[in-house]
């Protein structure tokens, strides 16, 4: 193919109070019985009835499903996907993070399927998408994992992760709302942010970024590293939560356009065997996977290290793009994230297995800008294991 082939979800309101936009949506697509999926501990703090209790005053009939877990397993998938096959409903509302948000958009077009989840799943597929499925709108309330922007749906196995992707899973609307983000606890903001910044800088570097995504991942970079620190240590700074939810849409924008690789493959194992949040795996790989590729990118890891604010006197790429690995590894210390494996009470003899796992992931391998076999994931593991960065 010539060019670059570049999507974008229809519709995306983006802002502070953008959820005021929810009911004409659900208006414009002639909605009545809406299913809406969302994280059990937004019901807890009230979260839920904020977005709901509105639309059930307007006369829609609503049913929250809430039978979800952080990383979900395949079996929460097949169970929703069966419930919403047997539900009466004609639009599918996510709500939450990125959990959330991934099972809404798998509930609502595998609800017209035959067949398992399973069979759908990228490593196994042997079924195909086919129909569009339900309307979906998705509204995120972390800033993070960019899944209202994106095509793919991710579950867990028992000792990694897989997915089911195809453009219907786009939503028809995504509500980007930084007012439903300040309730996220310090650690969660750490989290989410890093994986949104993780995003950012994997698309950048990418071999399949272009000057398009480049751009959305550069900008997603700045607001990011200069809004993190504030987000985590007073999530009422408004300023901070509508940078770090601007950086986590426009990072979704570009990994999904460009791909994330090399730390997404390393991190789905941490996440399948030890069931470590998405967010916080990548986290911690991130520095050590950008230090061992930096060769085959010290020029644009230069530039991160510029877009995020650090300019050293005389420092050549190559000194640069060592600093960046660096500054990534405190920035995830500064916000709270243990910075090595050891820190999440990993084995070193568990590395061989999470080595045989990572390397199946060839789909996310593929776009590293350096060649990563088994004996380099390996060498990378062990890095993050001994928290000492590998140049």
């Amino acid at each position: 193919m010539n060019g670059s082939r570049l999507v974008f979800t229809p519709l995306s309101y983006t802002g502070w109070g953008s959820l005021s936009n929810l009911i004409p949506e659900l208006e414009k697509h002639g909605a009545k019985n809406v299913l809406v999926i969302t994280d059990p501990a937004l019901q807890e703090i009230g979260l839920v009835s904020k977005v709901t209790d509105p639309l059930e005053k307007k006369g829609f009939s609503i049913e929250i499903y809430s039978d979800i877990v952080p990383e979900p397993p395949l079996e929460t998938g097949e169970k929703l996907v069966a419930f919403t096959r047997e539900g009466d409903f004609d639009l599918v509302i996510g709500l939450g993070g990125g959990s959330a948000l991934d099972l809404a958009k798998l509930a609502a077009v595998l609800c017209v399927h035959e067949g398992s989840v399973e069979s759908y799943l990228n490593l196994s597929e042997t079924n195909q998408i086919q129909f569009k499925g339900l309307p979906k709108i998705l509204i995120p309330t972390t800033s993070g994992t960019g899944s209202e922007v994106t095509n793919i749906s991710v579950l867990s196995l028992k000792t990694t992760k897989d997915v089911v992707a195809h453009d219907y899973l786009l939503a028809d609307a995504a509500i980007v709302d930084p007012e439903l983000t300040v309730s996220l606890p310090p650690r969660v903001t750490a989290a989410t942010g890093i994986d949104a910044l993780t995003h950012a800088i994997e698309s950048y570097v990418s071999i399949h970024a272009n000057p398009v995504t480049e751009g959305l991942s550069l900008h997603a970079i700045r607001l990011i590293s200069r809004s993190i620190q504030d987000a985590v240590g007073n999530g009422d700074n408004k300023e901070a939560r509508i940078d770090m939810s601007y950086g986590s849409f426009l990072a979704g924008l570009a990994f999904f356009n460009a791909g994330v690789a090399g730390v997404h493959a390393l991190a789905y194992p941490l996440g399948g065997q030890f069931h470590i949040p998405h967010g916080e795996s990548n986290a911690v790989l991130l520095p050590y996977v950008m230090a061992y590729i930096r060769e085959s990118c010290s020029k644009k890891l230069a530039n991160i290290l510029h877009t995020m604010g650090s300019r050293p006197a005389l420092a050549s790429e190559e000194e640069a793009s060592i600093l960046c690995a660096e500054k990534l590894k405190q920035l995830a210390e500064n916000t709270g994230i243990p910075v090595t494996l050891k820190g999440f009470h990993i084995q070193e003899e568990a590395l061989e297995v999470l080595t045989k796992d990572a390397i199946k992931q060839k789909r996310l391998l593929e776009r590293s800008p350096m060649k990563l076999g088994e004996k380099e994931i390996q060498k990378i593991y062990q890095s993050a294991y001994n928290g000492t960065l590998s140049f």
